[in-house]
C-alpha cells in the first residue's frame, strides 16, 4: 500500500515537471522607474470631452489607460482608451496593435485619433489609429510563475540542561494557466539530553486541474507521522472540487492586489498505522481552506490554511489541522515568521490526547516569479 501511494505520487509530481519544463518568458515591460529615468517632461491625455491629464502614462490593458498624476488624490487615475482623443508619449514605451506586430517608441496625436509614433533609430514616423492600438507596455507574466517559501528554526542548551529543538517547514506553488501543483512540507524534532521529546512530519501533494478561471478539480495526497501520538503513518487520498474565490489581481487596491482565497469539498480514502494501537482505514469527506494575504508589497504576509476529514459513518469521528501564521520580508528574499499548528483528533488512539498545539518561530527565504511593477 505505502510503496504504490508513493509510486503515483511521485508518478503525478514527474508529469507535471514535464509540462512546466519549457516555459516560454515574455518580453520585459518597461516600469515606471525606467520610464522616469527616461524624462521628466509629463505625458499628456486629451479626452473627448476637452479636459487633459498631465502625468506618467503606465499602461493601458483591457480597455483601461492607466496614468500617474499628481493631479489625482491618491496620485493614480485610470480612464478608459474608449474615452482618448490625443496622447502625448514623451518616453517609450511597446505599443502592442491588434494585429499582433508591437512598436516601441514615443509618440504624438495628430490629428485627432492617430498616434504618430516615433521609433528609435528610424527616421520619421508611424501613423497608427488609437482604435487599432490593442495595449500599451502591458504587463507579462511567464507562462508559469513559481512561489513557495523554506524556513526553519533552530534553539539548543548546554550545561545544566541539554535542549535541542528543530523544525523545517517548506511549500512550493507551480501555477499555470489549467494547472497548479503545490507541495507542502514540515518537520518538527526536540530532545533533552538524548531522550525524545518530539518528532513529527507531514507532507501534502495536491494538483489541481482549472476548468475555467475559478473552478477546479483536485487530486490531493497527505501523509503524516508523530511518534508521540503512536501514529505511524496517516494516509489521506483525496479528490473533489474547488472554488477559486479570490485570486491576484482581483482588486485594484496594492493593499488587496496579491490576496487569494479558495475552498474545496471532496471524498477521502484515510487510512491511519499505529505502532500499537490497531490500524484503521475509512472513506471520509474532505474540506480545506487556505488564505493568503500578502500586502505592504510582499513585506508582510498573513495566512491561514485548515483541512479537515470527517468520517462519513461517524459524524462524532473526525480529524482536522489547520497552520495559522505571518510572515515578515527582512531583505530581498529572506523572511521571518511566527506559525501556530493545531491538529485535532477526535476519536485519538488510547493514552494520546485529542489536541496537538505547535508554535514555530522561522528564518528562511520566499520566491515569487511573478512580475510586478516597481
Amino acid at each position: 500500500m505505502k510503496r504504490s501511494v508513493w509510486s503515483v505520487c511521485m508518478a503525478v509530481t514527474a508529469v507535471w515537471c514535464l509540462i512546466l519544463s519549457d516555459p516560454v518568458m515574455g518580453a520585459d515591460p518597461v516600469t515606471p522607474a525606467t520610464a522616469q529615468q527616461a524624462t521628466s517632461v509629463p505625458d499628456s491625455v486629451t479626452l473627448k470631452d476637452g479636459s487633459v491629464i498631465y502625468g506618467e502614462i503606465i499602461e493601458m490593458s483591457a480597455g483601461v489607460l492607466h496614468i500617474s498624476t499628481a493631479a489625482s488624490p491618491d496620485k493614480y487615475l485610470k480612464v478608459n482608451w474608449s474615452e482618448v482623443a490625443k496622447l502625448n508619449l514623451t518616453h517609450p514605451l511597446p505599443f502592442h496593435l491588434k494585429e499582433g506586430s508591437v512598436i516601441v517608441g514615443t509618440a504624438v496625436s495628430e490629428p485627432e485619433g492617430v498616434l504618430n509614433v516615433k521609433v528609435e533609430p528610424l527616421q520619421g514616423t508611424i501613423a497608427v489609429p488609437l482604435q487599432s492600438v490593442d495595449s500599451v507596455n502591458p504587463l507579462i507574466q511567464p507562462p508559469v510563475i513559481y512561489t513557495g517559501s523554506l524556513q526553519g528554526g533552530y534553539s539548543q542548551a548546554a550545561g545544566n540542561s541539554h535542549l535541542r529543538n528543530g523544525s523545517l517547514i517548506g511549500e512550493f506553488i507551480g501555477r499555470s494557466e489549467s494547472l497548479r501543483l503545490t507541495l507542502l512540507g514540515r518537520y518538527i524534532y526536540g530532545d533533552d539530553n538524548g531522550q525524545l521529546l518530539v518528532r513529527n512530519s507531514r507532507g501534502t501533494i495536491k494538483l489541481d486541474f482549472f476548468v475555467t478561471k475559478r473552478f477546479y478539480w483536485f487530486a490531493s495526497s497527505y501523509f503524516e507521522q508523530d511518534t508521540f501520538q503512536d501514529l505511524k503513518l496517516r494516509t489521506a487520498l483525496s479528490s473533489g472540487p474547488g472554488y477559486q474565490f479570490i485570486d491576484r489581481n482581483d482588486y485594484d487596491s496594492p493593499w488587496l492586489k496579491d490576496m487569494t482565497l479558495y475552498a474545496e469539498a471532496g471524498l477521502a480514502y484515510f487510512n491511519e498505522d499505529f505502532n500499537v494501537a490497531n490500524d484503521k482505514t475509512s472513506f471520509r469527506g474532505r474540506w480545506s481552506i487556505k488564505f493568503n494575504w500578502p500586502f505592504l508589497d510582499d513585506r508582510v504576509a498573513i495566512y491561514h490554511f485548515q483541512e479537515g476529514f470527517p468520517s462519513i459513518q461517524n459524524s462524532k469521528d473526525y480529524y482536522i489541522t489547520a497552520d495559522t501564521g505571518v510572515r515578515f520580508k527582512i531583505v530581498a528574499g529572506f523572511v521571518t515568521g511566527f506559525q501556530w499548528t493545531l491538529r485535532y483528533n477526535s476519536r485519538p488512539a488510547a493514552g494520546t490526547t485529542d489536541t496537538d498545539n505547535l508554535y514555530l518561530l522561522t528564518l528562511g527565504y520566499s520566491f515569487d516569479t511573478s512580475r510586478k511593477r516597481t
